[in-house]
């Protein structure tokens, strides 16, 4: 079997890794001849909204998924019209537009900030005027790694925020004073079968995920089992097939839905040495309607992103042998996410004297 993914960096390179011992192979569309997954799958470089290239593309697939949200939701109904493509279209259209997400969620009762969509200049300033300052806004598309974003303080900021942000449709969220940042990892299988990773903390510095710790520590009791219920109520709404993660404001055992993600998530690296079955061997279970696998901890896990700086993994691994260096094979430059470290241990307590946890 030999499965196509849109998008070529470091998450399909690891769904290449996580496919080949159950016998499926992968050949990846992306535009650049250097992307990350090139080093260990079959690479087709061009755009792929062209049809020349999809078609080349998708010759020969039993499906196609994709490992990134950043592009048109029109290049996988072209892909459906040849193959099979999992997640859904209509998964990717929710997970790329921040006011369908939000919307999604509170059709489900799913607990979000207060938000107002803004089409305009004139539309800011009401929206901004409704939710209050401080208030954060955001591109309802495109935007990643804090990108597309802003704190808002004052209502005057809108006239020079819509300039900065492009002058594109936006979503104005109220600001929230959050207790931490955890999300959830869940997979639905092509049977409906559905299954979730342990609640994750994280913490981001200047928008960019830095840390994931599993268990979540000091989160209450129950908020586990309701971002469950979450989850699952997302997976079985949008008929979804794959991975899904779903990123929470934490609020004194209160989860309010931050966004979501319709792929494999930074947040579920740790999963690859830290759970029994990697989030990335579960979306390719899922996608070829292969039974999923468990989804339990090994014990306890910190992931740590390296960012802009050389992966060094002689050097990283003099930590200890329960470090594991992942190098993505990405020329560093600022803010570029070149590799993973993960640490795992029996207890949480067994990881902080190896690495100290990162505090936005």
């Amino acid at each position: 079997m030999i499965i196509g993914v849109l998008g070529g960096g470091q998450l399909g390179r690891m769904l290449a890794m996580a496919a080949l011992p159950l016998g499926v192979r992968t050949r990846f569309l992306d535009t650049s001849p250097e992307a990350p997954a090139a080093a260990v799958g079959e690479l087709v470089v061009g755009d792929a909204a062209d049809p020349a290239v999809m078609a080349r593309f998708v010759r020969g697939l039993s499906l196609v998924t994709y490992e990134f949200e950043n592009f048109s939701a029109d290049i996988v109904e072209a892909a459906q019209a040849h193959v099979p493509v999992y997640p859904p279209a209509t998964a990717l259209r929710t997970g790329q537009d921040r006011l369908r997400e939000k919307t999604l969620f509170a059709d489900l009762g799913i607990n979000v900030p207060a938000f107002a969509p803004a089409d305009s200049e004139e539309e800011l300033t009401r929206a901004l005027a409704r939710i209050g300052t401080p208030c954060v806004v955001k591109t309802r598309r495109m935007g990643y790694d804090g990108k597309g974003q802003a704190v808002v303080r004052t209502p005057e900021d809108a006239r020079a925020l819509w300039a900065r942000l492009g002058g594109v449709p936006l979503l104005v969220e109220a600001f929230v004073p959050f207790t931490s940042e955890v999300s959830i990892i869940g997979v639905r299988s092509l049977q409906g079968e559905v299954r979730t990773y342990p609640l994750v903390n994280n913490v981001h510095v200047g928008g960019i995920l830095r840390q994931s710790l599993c268990p979540a520590p000091g989160v209450p009791a129950g908020v586990e089992e309701t971002a469950r219920a979450h989850m699952s109520a997302v997976l079985e709404r949008l008929e979804y097939v794959g991975v899904l993660a779903i990123e929470f404001f934490e609020v004194s055992g209160r989860l309010l839905a931050n966004e979501m993600a319709p792929r494999v998530h930074n947040s579920g690296h740790w999963t690859i040495e830290g759970a029994h079955t990697s989030q990335f061997e579960n979306h390719v279970r899922a996608v070829c309607g292969m039974p999923l696998g468990d989804t339990g901890a090994r014990g306890a896990s910190m992931m740590l992103n390296i960012i802009g700086e050389p992966v060094d993994a002689a050097r990283r691994l003099q930590m200890g042998a329960r470090v594991h260096v992942h190098d993505y094979g990405k020329e560093p430059r600022a803010g570029r996410k070149v590799g993973h470290l993960t640490i795992v241990a029996d207890t949480p307590g067994e990881i902080e004297p190896v690495y100290a946890p990162v505090r936005g």
